[in-house]
């Protein structure tokens, strides 16, 4: 059996927990509206595995998932969270999945594309954010449409508007959001693809990515995720079986 000490050695080097945030994906990670403290089920995940190490954490702070990914191998992360995709394994290893959320697309209220499949067509633009989940899969799913790239799903929603295209990806709940605040737009229903998001660190770190996959299985076990999702208002994510 491993010992603490060499967990700890293992998958946080630098004597604390550095933890990549994507606040990008607000289903994730949120800014505390009066404070600017983070906060979220990805938050309250890294905190409480910290505690059982006795480590103090430290927030790396994305504004995209991509960009979480890129600086995989930068050494300025310890453990992340995101969506599980084959072309990130090859830089970083997946625990199994702790929620999973819906991708999806948002359309103007009169667009001709009523349902999920419509999409697909000759002649469609859709917006996404670079290197999100749900670009890496639409990059291989789609036949016919064309995805334009922004910098962040924010980004993407923006670029849908002020180019006027046609669709823009991204997931339900932040897309929801934003119809809700913006008339004329609609979130489809159905989904294109369920997203499982997962803990994550660099590879090369096999004893610390050991604990963090027991402790994800752990959490999903005691109830501790469906109470962080339910804490920071995300009761429409799941807690993956």
């Amino acid at each position: 059996m491993n010992t603490l000490s060499a967990v700890i050695n293992d998958l946080a080097p630098h004597g604390k927990l550095r933890v990549a945030l994507n606040f990008g994906n607000p289903v994730l990670a949120q800014r505390h509206p009066e404070t600017g403290e983070p906060m979220g089920v990805s938050v309250d995940l890294a905190k409480e595995l910290a505690r059982q190490l006795g480590l103090n954490t430290e927030f790396v702070a994305f504004d995209a998932a991509g960009k979480v990914f890129a600086a995989a191998e930068s050494g300025t992360w310890d453990i992340a969270f995101m969506a599980i995709d084959p072309v990130r394994a090859e830089k970083v290893q997946f625990t199994r999945p702790y929620v999973i959320i819906e991708g999806t697309y948002m359309v103007r209220a009169d667009s001709p594309l009523k349902q999920i499949g419509d999409v697909d067509a000759t002649g469609v633009c859709v917006a996404v954010g670079k290197g999100a989940a749900y670009d890496l899969f639409l990059t291989r799913s789609l036949q016919h449409a064309e995805l334009v790239r922004a910098a962040t799903s924010a980004a993407a929603i923006e670029l849908f508007v002020a180019q006027s295209l046609d669709a823009v990806a991204g997931v339900r709940q932040p897309l929801a959001a934003y119809a809700a605040g913006h008339s004329g737009l609609r979130v489809m229903n159905g989904r294109f693809t369920a997203i499982d998001q997962a803990m994550v660190t660099p590879k090369g770190r096999p004893l610390g990515w050991q604990h963090v996959a027991s402790f994800v299985e752990e959490v999903k076990a005691n109830g501790f995720v469906a109470a962080a999702l339910e804490r920071s208002g995300q009761v429409d994510a799941s807690v993956a079986p």
